[in-house]
């Protein structure tokens, strides 16, 4: 039975017509260049999966090799593009949820400026090959710390937001922007500066917690965050439970820090500690399995709006890539089938799927909703709201499953002593034109995204009913 919410939690926290008027500047600049990010961003994924086809692709531009190009591909996707986006999304909800402004509109345009320039030097420091040679960590130790000095300004920005709001209930969005805050302190700290007191297998260990954290963390809580914000919004449909998204956001903090070691199995590492991150990873059918089942019984009854509604067409898309992503990930940590994915091009098709499947689903449904209400015009093209969905599905479809399958058969082979390497190699060339192919269609998603974003932001369409 649906539960009832307050009327704050129904509505999204939206105060009422004409009540409040909300500035958005900072989330209008966040939004903006990451935007912009995405489209340069997307051109450097794709001439990564062409390398691995054609390896002499622009072999004798040292800033054009896979060692720079990949570092930036990496950090532009997570920080550049769906942080940014996520960050924009949270300055946007987060007023409308405690029925108040911002705090510090200052506060979050000199954010804005600083997180820019923090990008900025990181493309120009990952090509010069500036490289701290840390997976997920690679920026030059100045940039890591100008990280911190910026999410100290958003956090403390949106806390006193928080603290000023005017409805007492606290939706669940808020829990789980909070907790990114806190968790994106925590996991950041331990994997750019605590990692480097440490060495060897101790370093690694770090390292693995950063990577894996970074992701359910960092990217999960605040992509889980604008998922129970817009599906309710998108769909004008009530949340079916606030206790249920309970249960999976505190589940979520207790079960995620301990996962990270299920990337060290079988390797120089304590058998008790593989033995815990399987069973923690495991645990993560517990909070996955609260907010999916949580969103498509919000869903009951309205599936008809995805004919039409764009944004809904990506937020229930991401649950699902969610749903498959968080299966995946438990069962790869498991010893028998570790054996044979670990570092495989399994673990890239698992990753993107979540990034690029998930957690960019639900930022670009964001965005998709945000842009005609805070920027008071039509969205610039429908159409091509469509288009970029169905070039993002069936591109990102192809990319992932071509490299689980591919993951798998490499992992195999690597497991037989009677086929060289080499020979393994030589064997995924069908897999990465196939991987080539797919980033084509996905690119091409992020083309039109971007340019009907920016199109909507620069044309002059007024948007004909009230935000």
């Amino acid at each position: 039975m649906q539960e009832q919410i307050s009327r704050a939690e129904i509505a999204g926290g939206a105060a009422p017509s004409g009540a409040l008027v909300h500035e958005d500047t900072t989330a209008k600049w966040f939004l903006v260049s990451s935007v912009a990010y995405f489209f340069i961003v997307g051109i450097v994924a794709v001439v990564i999966a062409a390398k691995f086809v054609w390896p002499e692709l622009m072999s004798t531009i040292p800033a054009m090799g896979y060692g720079r190009l990949r570092p930036l591909h990496v950090n532009g996707m997570l920080f550049g593009w769906l942080l940014a986006a996520d960050m924009a999304l949270t300055y946007y909800l987060i007023p409308r949820l405690c029925g108040v402004r911002l705090w510090s509109e200052t506060l979050g345009k000199a954010t804005a400026i600083l997180w820019n320039a923090i990008i900025l030097g990181a493309v120009v420091s990952l090509l010069m090959g500036w490289n701290q040679g840390l997976e997920y960590a690679e920026l030059p130790l100045p940039l890591d710390v100008a990280v911190v000095v910026a999410w100290i300004m958003y956090g403390f920005n949106l806390f006193m937001t928080i603290s000023q709001r005017r409805y007492p209930a606290m939706y669940v969005s808020i829990w789980y922007v909070m907790g990114t805050i806190l968790w994106t302190a925590f996991v950041y700290l331990t994997g750019n500066f605590a990692v480097l007191f440490t060495t060897g297998v101790n370093q690694a260990n770090l390292n693995w917690m950063y990577v894996h954290n970074a992701v359910g963390l960092i990217f999960t809580p605040v992509g889980l965050a604008l998922a129970y914000y817009f599906i309710p919004k998108a769909s004008n449909t009530p949340l079916y439970s606030h206790k249920l998204s309970m249960i999976g956001f505190w589940s979520l903090a207790f079960v995620y820090v301990w996962t990270g070691a299920h990337h060290m199995l079988h390797g120089p590492i304590s058998q008790w500690l593989q033995t815990i991150a399987i069973a923690f990873s495991v645990m993560l059918l517990i909070p996955v399995w609260a907010a999916v089942y949580n969103f498509f019984a919000t869903m009951k009854g309205q599936w008809h709006q995805l004919r039409d509604n764009v944004p809904l067409k990506f937020l229930m898309s991401g649950v699902v890539f969610y749903l498959l992503t968080c299966f995946q990930g438990p069962m790869h940590s498991l010893r028998a089938v570790n054996a044979i994915v670990s570092k495989t091009d399994w673990i890239p098709g698992h990753a993107h799927m979540a990034v690029l499947g998930a957690f960019s689903f639900f930022a670009i449904a964001g965005a998709y909703y945000m842009v005609p209400r805070v920027w008071g015009k039509q969205l610039y093209s429908d159409s091509l709201a469509n288009w970029s969905y169905w070039m993002w599905m069936i591109g990102g479809i192809g990319f992932f499953v071509t490299l689980w399958l591919g993951g798998f058969w490499q992992g195999w082979q690597w497991n037989n002593p009677a086929i060289p390497f080499i020979d393994t190699v030589v064997a995924l060339e069908p897999v990465w034109l196939v991987r080539f192919f797919s980033g084509i269609l996905m690119f091409a998603g992020i083309l039109f995204f971007s340019y009907n974003i920016l199109a909507t932001v620069l044309g002059e369409k007024p948007k004909p009913t009230a935000a």
